[in-house]
């Protein structure tokens, strides 16, 4: 195997596999054409052949008596190349010349009814036999319908021409082949190989350092596909440059959100204390902030915990229990933060009793980010709609709002960490953690309806 590779190193690059089919598809291009060639070749040897016959017949019928000396008949043989002639009239067989030797005839062949495949089925006949034989043509004579001229030759003479006649074709092709060759190969080697190899080798560079711009791919302005593929590669690295420097600040920022979680559990759970402490004093007001308090601390703690083990890739499954959804978008609005000062008209639209298999906490989180965003989107004015049904076996949730609509930035990215922000100085982490979410429960959250009228998010549960 290694003896080969070597051999056919050469042939492996797209250069030479296109000189060597450039060259093939010529050579193929010329054996066509040779075929039809060399029967029409050996069709015009036989019609000089009868042309110089004829000749000979009308000098003898011109001599007294159609009579002339044995020299001057062996002379006219010898010219024309041929044992005999004969001329056949209406009724009539007139020998004309024949050689003294006998001989036998081996094959017949009538000129005026042959056809193109039964031309170039008698020339490669003739070809494949070799010489040894003496044919008889047959042939009309031009302007005398009723004539037909006989003349019986040796096959040996024309398949030496027809054997020169093939070496020549063979070599004229082979220089045309190669001529053609080495001029395509020049061609597609400028116009396609060049820029191919400049891709490839911007890949490989691109593979082995992709962070650095000095290997940055340049288009060249063409216009055809490989100027499409250049402009597309440039694009492609363009955009991968930027994911990979995007990737590297979520790490840095991951590294740093995990250690602060875990400073932040630890005071949440000196804080957890203090609110055991509280929830001890009889006084009503701090009874009644107390349970919020706790339940606050405990959710921040866990959020806490769980930011630690999606920093160690340890997202845990959701853990599915049924619960009732309504008193669950309460807790929502209590944690949303809504001030005296806004006018936001909180509705919520769940159907008292209807309950929903999910994991509560987390689409306690899915529901709280939504609706955060809606909030911050409408400006202190506005309202803000929790809907549910059920479809089937699926629970259809939708969170509506009055807002201005999503920005054509944020729908593009809608759902992409720091990219689908829809306000300023937002990280767009709420909706991509809201995805994560919903996906990881079976389900599908999309954007139903964005613009001046508000925005419409649809969350698809299975049960």
């Amino acid at each position: 195997m290694a003896f080969w590779d070597k051999i056919l190193a050469p042939f492996r690059s797209l250069s030479a596999r296109l000189l060597v089919l450039t060259l093939l598809f010529v050579m193929l291009a010329e054996i066509l054409i040779f075929v039809p060639s060399i029967a029409f070749f050996r069709l015009n040897y036989l019609e000089k052949k009868v042309d110089f016959a004829h000749l000979a017949t009308l000098s003898l019928l011109a001599s007294p008596d159609n009579m002339v000396s044995e020299e001057l008949r062996e002379e006219l043989l010898f010219r024309v190349g041929a044992r005999s002639v004969v001329l056949h009239g209406a009724n009539t067989r007139l020998l004309i010349l024949r050689e003294n030797m006998p001989y036998i005839i081996d094959a017949e062949y009538n000129l005026a009814e042959d056809n193109p495949f039964g031309l170039i089925e008698d020339a490669f006949a003739s070809l494949i036999r070799g010489p040894g034989r003496i044919i008889r043509i047959l042939s009309p004579i031009e302007n005398e319908p009723n004539s037909q001229l006989e003349v019986v030759i040796d096959e040996a003479p024309l398949i030496r021409e027809m054997y020169k006649y093939a070496w020549n074709i063979f070599w004229v092709s082979l220089l045309i082949s190669t001529l053609t060759a080495i001029l395509v190969y020049f061609a597609l080697h400028w116009l396609m190989v060049r820029p191919m190899r400049r891709l490839s080798e911007s890949m490989i560079s691109f593979r082995r350092a992709p962070e650095d711009v000095r290997t940055a791919f340049l288009p060249s302005g063409r216009s055809d596909e490989i100027g499409i593929a250049e402009r597309e590669l440039e694009i492609m690295q363009t955009r991968l440059r930027a994911a990979l420097k995007q990737k590297q600040h979520l790490v840095a920022l991951g590294t740093a959100v995990t250690k602060i979680s875990h400073d932040l559990r630890n005071i949440l759970s000196t804080s957890q204390i203090v609110s055991d402490s509280l929830a001890r004093i009889e006084d009503p007001k701090v009874q009644k902030i107390v349970p919020r308090l706790m339940t606050s601390i405990d959710r921040a703690i866990d959020l806490c915990t769980q930011t630690l083990k999606f920093g160690r890739a340890d997202e845990r499954e959701p853990r599915k229990e049924r619960f009732l959804l309504e008193p669950l978008v309460n807790e929502v609005k209590a944690s949303v933060g809504l001030r005296e000062s806004e006018s936001i008209d909180w509705r919520n639209r769940i159907p008292s009793g209807m309950m929903l298999n999910a994991d509560r906490e987390q689409f306690y989180r899915i529901l709280l980010n939504l609706s955060r965003n809606a909030v911050q989107a409408m400006e202190g004015k506005g309202t803000l709609e929790i809907h549910a049904l059920r479809a089937g076996s699926r629970t259809l949730i939708r969170i509506m709002d009055t807002g201005p609509g999503l920005p054509e930035k944020a729908k593009a990215h809608l759902f992409e960490p720091f990219s689908g922000s829809a306000r300023a100085g937002g990280t767009g982490l709420g909706l991509s953690i809201v995805r994560e979410l919903v996906i990881a429960h079976g389900g599908e959250i999309t954007l139903e309806r964005t613009g001046p009228s508000g925005t419409i998010f649809c969350i698809d549960l299975p049960d």
